[in-house]
């Protein structure tokens, strides 16, 4: 997708989400989003540019780290519970209780009996939810091995991104088959009419954060709200204030000057 006509779409979506948010915060609604994929596949950056206008105190982001030994002893679902939206929220889910199908299934991390189990209550605790009132969208992100290769290698020497490269993450190439057939078992069994799956292609990750707030917002009924005009007041005149001498206080070093120093010279 071309980045002018994409940088283009990308701020209307972000617009219609904004607007999405008001009527969620005006009706009461609850909004779960979860985020699913393959390592690598755009789950992070889609999740950035869908909340990245978004009130932060309306909309959050869950991205549980792995359980504490407290956690394993407890119902499995029990950790993502308190992370569930109130009226007037929405709660973004950088990967959810779909790990036992996925992560903990494939590198061993939990029983066959815990996995079995996994399978057959989602689809019960989804329905719960959904039957309580919230809107539950689940999405999975599908990337290509040559791809996902790709971007693996790319964030080797990008120290902003290094950090993604985990044992865990890196066994996505060695155990990719494992993987496919985990997500196929995973579909069979959780893709329900309440809760359905969608699958986004995300091979372009431009065009598959397009696709995904697109759908989003087609997925939640939604409608503008109507906002009362603001108006900013004028400043009223000086009643004597005077600020203090700058010398009293600290202030952190004027570090872009330097920078820009720096610059100067060079050129």
């Amino acid at each position: 997708m071309p980045k002018p006509l994409y940088t283009q779409e990308l701020r209307d979506l972000q617009a219609r989400l904004v607007e999405m948010q008001k009527w969620v915060q005006q009706s009461g609604a609850r909004l779960v989003v979860i985020f699913e994929g393959r390592d690598a596949a755009g789950k992070g950056s889609a999740i950035k540019r869908v909340s990245e206008y978004m009130n932060p105190r309306v909309t959050r982001i869950v991205a549980l780290p792995a359980p504490s030994e407290r956690d394993k002893t407890r119902w499995y679902f029990q950790r993502y519970v308190p992370h569930l939206p109130a009226a007037g929220e929405i709660v973004l889910m950088d990967r959810s209780w779909y790990n036992r199908a996925g992560v903990e299934r494939v590198m061993g991390y939990c029983t066959n009996e815990e996995y079995q189990r996994f399978l057959h209550q989602a689809p019960i605790f989804e329905r719960m939810l959904v039957e309580d009132g919230i809107i539950l969208l689940k999405y999975w992100f599908s990337v290509s091995d040559v791809v996902q290769e790709e971007r693996f290698r790319s964030r080797l020497n990008d120290p902003m991104r290094r950090w993604k490269l985990s044992p865990t993450d890196l066994s996505s190439i060695t155990k990719w088959e494992d993987y496919s057939r985990a997500k196929d078992t995973m579909f069979l069994h959780t893709d329900i009419a309440e809760a359905p799956w969608y699958e986004i292609e995300s091979d372009d990750k431009r065009r598959s954060r397009i696709n995904v707030m697109a759908h989003i917002l087609s997925k939640v009924p939604w409608e503008p709200v109507p906002q009362e005009p603001i108006e900013i007041p004028d400043r009223p005149p000086s009643a004597g204030y005077e600020r203090p001498p700058r010398q009293w206080t600290n202030s952190v070093p004027d570090y872009a000057r330097e920078v820009e120093k720096r610059a100067g010279a060079a050129d």
